[in-house]
């Protein structure tokens, strides 16, 4: 069983910085792509930023600057650093990753972390 836990979400005023980690556990051969998706009240997931394994990261056009993505393969981990926050960064951030896991490839998510930003 492989499962994906979240952590490092909470209040922050706008202008502020957070980081968000998200660490996968059981029987994993290998991860592919990981990253981090939103979703604020009434509205639907979106993409935040993506990882492949290699490194080379992709980001929403609304947070490029501010988020940085990164990754450590060893510990099958994956890190949100959240920077100049603004209020419409509010929402569930849902970590993703593509596993390898019991002969297996699947897409598995997290339980998600709250983000919430304050004026």
């Amino acid at each position: 069983q492989v499962q994906l836990v979240e952590s490092g979400g909470g209040l922050v005023q706008a202008g502020g910085s957070l980081r968000l980690s998200c660490a996968a556990s059981g029987r994993i051969l290998s991860i592919y792509d990981m990253g981090w998706y939103r979703q604020a009240p009434g509205k639907q997931r979106e993409l935040v930023a993506t990882i492949k394994r290699g490194g080379s990261t992709n980001y929403a056009d609304s947070v490029k600057g501010r988020f940085t993505i990164s990754r450590d393969n060893a510990k099958n981990t994956v890190y949100l650093q959240m920077n100049s926050l603004k209020l419409e960064d509010t929402a569930v951030y849902y970590c993703n990753g593509d596993v390898v896991s019991g002969g297996r490839r699947n897409d598995y998510w997290g339980q998600g972390t709250q983000v919430t930003v304050s004026s």
